[in-house]
């Protein structure tokens, strides 16, 4: 009689003591996330700890933490460069003024990653 692991595609391998112990494959994509995937993982972990165990037992957690911080980083990328377009920050000011235009540059990557980590890190 197969057992339920056997149904489902799963193997056994023989171990030196004699025991069948499963032939676990992780079928999961490759971790890549940096700094927004981390902390949504965190978040889940503390905040939402049912989801977080979700994707665990689907082995979908790398998946999602991969999407989130790509999806993060993009809408980083867009959102800086709208707010420099739109407060008028150049490269005519990079050139003449470098601690006006750090100092703006800066301001604008804070805004943008609170507007990030509000919609798509801590919901």
């Amino acid at each position: 009689m197969k057992s339920t692991f056997e149904k489902m595609g799963g193997t056994y391998t023989l171990g030196a003591d004699g025991i069948y112990y499963p032939n676990l494959v992780n079928k999961d994509e490759e971790p890549h996330y940096g700094k927004y995937g981390r902390m949504r993982r965190q978040y889940l972990k503390e905040h939402r700890p049912a989801i977080y165990s979700l994707c665990m037992l689907e082995d979908k957690l790398t998946e999602h933490l991969n999407a989130v911080d790509d999806e993060a980083q993009e809408r980083m990328d867009i959102l800086v460069l709208q707010m420099m377009k739109k407060q008028g920050i150049t490269e005519e000011l990079k050139a003449r003024d470098q601690m006006a235009w750090i100092g703006a540059v800066n301001n604008i990557r804070n805004a943008a990653e609170e507007i990030v980590l509000k919609e798509l890190i801590y919901r």
